[in-house]
This record gives C-alpha cells, sequence and structure tokens, in this order.
C-alpha cells in the first residue's frame, strides 16, 4: 500500500490516462479525486470504482480557472490535503497548419494544456510546501520533446509544460516536493478513436495509417497502454520516487530517445 493515507487530485480523470492513473492509486491505498467535464461519465465512473468515500468526483472544465482551482479545494474538504497532484487534463483540437490557427483555438489549447496545469499547480502547492511532502506529475507528451505538422499549439503547450516542470521543481525541491513530467507516445484511449480520424485526414492520411507511421517511430513499434503510462506515475508518487524531481521521462516505446 505504497499511496496509504495519500491524497491524490488527478485532473482529466474519468477516462484513459487518467483514469488509468486513478486505478492504480486506488489500488495503492489512496484517497483520489477526479475532475471532468462530463457528470454523467464521473457517475459512471464512481460507481465501476466502487471504493465508497476513498474516491471523489468533481464535475468541471479544465480551461475554466474558477473550476480547476475549486477542484483543489472540493479534494480538500472532502478528502483531506492534496499530497499528489496529477495535471492530465489536456489535448488537441481543429488541428491546422499554423497558418489557419485562429487566435480563439490557440487560446483554447493553452488553457486547456498549460493554463489548467499552471492553475491547479499554484493552487495545490502551497500546502504541500507546509507539510513538507509532495508530488506534482503533469502528463506532457513526446510532443513537448520534438513537433509534428500541425501540431504546433499543442506542441507549444507541452512543450511550455516541460518547461514549467523543471522551473517548479527547482523551486520546491528543498521543501520536499517533487515535480516531474511523463511524457507519452501515442496511446489509444477512447478520445484518440473519437478525435484520431479527424487528425489523421489533417495529416492527409487514414487513422489506421496513421496509428502505423506513429508506432514505427518508436523502438516498441507499437502504442503504449495507459498501464504503461499510469505505473511511472505511480513511481512518481510513492516514496520509491523521491529522488527524481525536474524530469521529463517518455513512456513512448522510445519515440524520443532523450
Amino acid at each position: 500500500m505504497q499511496l496509504e493515507n495519500r491524497v491524490a487530485a488527478i485532473t482529466g480523470g474519468t477516462a484513459g490516462i487518467g483514469l488509468a492513473i486513478a486505478k492504480a492509486f486506488l489500488a495503492e491505498g489512496a484517497r483520489v479525486a477526479l475532475m471532468a467535464r462530463d457528470e454523467e461519465r464521473g457517475r459512471r465512473v464512481m460507481a465501476d470504482l466502487d471504493v465508497g468515500e476513498r474516491a471523489l468526483f468533481v464535475s468541471g472544465d479544465a480551461t475554466v480557472q474558477a473550476d480547476v482551482e475549486g477542484f483543489i479545494d472540493s479534494a480538500a474538504a472532502e478528502l483531506g490535503a492534496v499530497d499528489i497532484l496529477v495535471n492530465n487534463a489536456g489535448g488537441a483540437s481543429d488541428l491546422q497548419p499554423l497558418v489557419n490557427v485562429s487566435d480563439a483555438e490557440w487560446d483554447l489549447v493553452m488553457k486547456w494544456n498549460l493554463y489548467a496545469t499552471f492553475w491547479a499547480t499554484r493552487r495545490a502547492l502551497p500546502a504541500m510546501v507546509e507539510r513538507g511532502w509532495g508530488r506534482v506529475i503533469n502528463v506532457s507528451s513526446v510532443e513537448g520533446k520534438h513537433g509534428k505538422p500541425v501540431f504546433t499549439a499543442y506542441t507549444a503547450a507541452k512543450h511550455a509544460i516541460n518547461g514549467m516542470t523543471k522551473s517548479v521543481a527547482r523551486e520546491v525541491g528543498t521543501a520536499g516536493v517533487t515535480v516531474n513530467a511523463i511524457c507519452p507516445g501515442l496511446v489509444i484511449t477512447d478520445i484518440v478513436r473519437r478525435t484520431g480520424p479527424a487528425t489523421a485526414e489533417a495529416m492527409g492520411m487514414t487513422f489506421d495509417e496513421m496509428v502505423g507511421v506513429f508506432s514505427k517511430e518508436a523502438a516498441i513499434e507499437r502504442p503504449v497502454t495507459v498501464e504503461e503510462v499510469a505505473a511511472v506515475a505511480l513511481l512518481l508518487a510513492s516514496q520509491a520516487g523521491s529522488g527524481i524531481s525536474g524530469a521529463l521521462i517518455s513512456v513512448d516505446g522510445g519515440t524520443a530517445q532523450y
């Protein structure tokens, strides 16, 4: 029970990588708060998890500052002060060459990825520092280490999250708080299945062709699984990860080999 008596808050926590991390943390004894927009899905997830008062769902939009900050406050009020923050909410939408990206779309991607991470971290950090223990885990992307055509806004946001990770780690390291980023490669989640065909079309290929191209970029030549990402999150959240901070850890099957 590596996380017994710990409280974790996970944005984007009811599907894909976020839900896999929640399950891994619950299995190790943590109390877990999840935030996502879809309230109906949130209720289903809570019923499926079936862990009683050890889990909390809060409906909220990661692009809205009040929702993100309110989520951290609700988690602390209902479960106890947040020990582990997983900034998982984010994604890309309406992929276009840079010259076609509108100001509104750029702002949306920045809020969804970078600003949500900033808002949640700023809210959760003071209590961690005061208690002398904490974990901030930012779910970034392999695109935070390189880039692809039509992913410019998303890539810029993930690069910024990686830079923020390294700087904040320096700010709070002596207070017993670690700050790290996980950089997954291609993971076939529900949202990827829904949005993937449009992404592939923007890249001039079919969804299956896109999966094949991205898979070939990895040394293992396949997508990684949500469970493989969650296993790294569990390491970083546990006492075993106490010596890791300011790291950008690729879980991409060898796509970005640094």
